[in-house]
């Protein structure tokens, strides 16, 4: 975070979540936000297979190394694969297949990889990425182990080595925080979609686990993919945690634009400013696919909002009593 910049880049759109990102328009997304006092990355092996970790270096690496902070993750090893190149949500992907891999050999090459193809010689945060029930299934309490006894011992390692500044996780998964910080010391963590305006899950356990921990949070997915950007009231499709948004949620978030339209609230500035109040969250990482989302990102988080469309949203029981609300700049 510099000069007071709370917005990060994150880099999943960079690997074509969804659709396709060009060269020249990824490196442009890369370039405004710097402009603009970006100073936080993220990405992932798992991003495209790769091509977002390389997108992101090819212009990072060209900068003074303490000017940005950038984050990736390890689980996922990439391997040549010359089948489909449609992935996971993820189009085009570069010609590789995925492997989970929680073990200390394979978040060593994890780490070591994405520092290959990001071009550095370190990273300011690893995440140990998707290790969560809904992912694995009936595998879980196994991969919860392996995390414990190898993944993170290894990054503490590669920590100690000066390969790693900051050990966490990176899932959108309340409860395999809170079992891993019952088990073990994390620094920081990236949490996806778990507290935005409409998903508060994270708010009553883990949120206060982490500020008694001195846990830092960098936030994903506080437009819960993309209902909370959209909104529901124009019609079309609606997405909430990558898929079809269910009826519970469409009517929560349409109950919400009717209270950001009667005070003239734009429904992506009430996303982006209300999680930020927490004093739990450093940073909310945007998934820009453009300079102009970048940008209108910006000018959301500096949309004045009156307080009082914040009280009208806990009245109406759209907010919990006890989430902090934001404060007028």
């Amino acid at each position: 975070m510099r000069d007071g910049v709370r917005l990060g880049l994150g880099g999943a759109a960079l690997g074509n979540l969804f659709s396709a990102v060009s060269d020249d328009e990824a490196r442009a997304v890369v370039e405004h936000a710097l402009a603009d006092g970006c100073a936080t990355f993220d990405t992932a092996p798992h991003y495209g297979n790769g091509l977002s970790e390389h997108r992101m270096g090819a212009v990072l690496r060209n900068l003074p190394r303490d000017s940005f902070s950038l984050s990736s993750k390890v689980g996922r090893l990439l391997r040549p694969d010359r089948g489909p190149r449609d992935e996971n949500g993820y189009v085009d992907c570069l010609p590789f297949a995925q492997t989970w891999d929680y073990s200390a050999a394979g978040v060593r090459r994890s780490v070591e990889d994405s520092l290959q193809r990001l071009g550095l010689a370190r990273l300011d945060a690893v995440y140990v990425h998707d290790c969560d029930a809904v992912t694995h299934g009936s595998r879980y309490p196994a991969v919860l182990r392996q995390v414990l006894d190898e993944a993170l011992p290894t990054l503490r390692q590669l920590q100690q080595a000066g390969l790693v500044r900051s050990v966490g996780l990176g899932v959108n998964d309340v409860q395999v925080c809170l079992d891993v910080l019952h088990a073990s010391e994390l620094d920081v963590l990236l949490l996806a979609g778990r507290y935005s305006l409409v998903d508060h899950s994270a708010l009553a356990g883990l949120l206060p686990l982490c500020t008694r921990k001195e846990v830092r949070i960098a936030l994903g997915g506080v437009f819960n993919s993309g209902i909370l950007a959209t909104g529901v009231r124009a019609g079309g499709p609606a997405r909430f945690d990558y898929a079809e948004a269910p009826v519970a949620m469409r009517e929560r978030v349409a109950a919400v634009e009717d209270a950001c339209e009667a005070m003239g609230v734009p429904l992506r500035a009430a996303a982006l400013q209300f999680p930020l109040a927490h004093p739990c969250i450093d940073v909310v990482l945007l998934g820009a696919r453009s300079p102009a989302e970048w940008q209108d990102a910006r000018a959301m988080l500096a949309r004045p909002v009156p307080p009082e469309f914040w009280r009208t949203l806990r009245q109406g029981g759209l907010l919990p009593a006890d989430a902090p609300l934001p404060e007028p700049a």
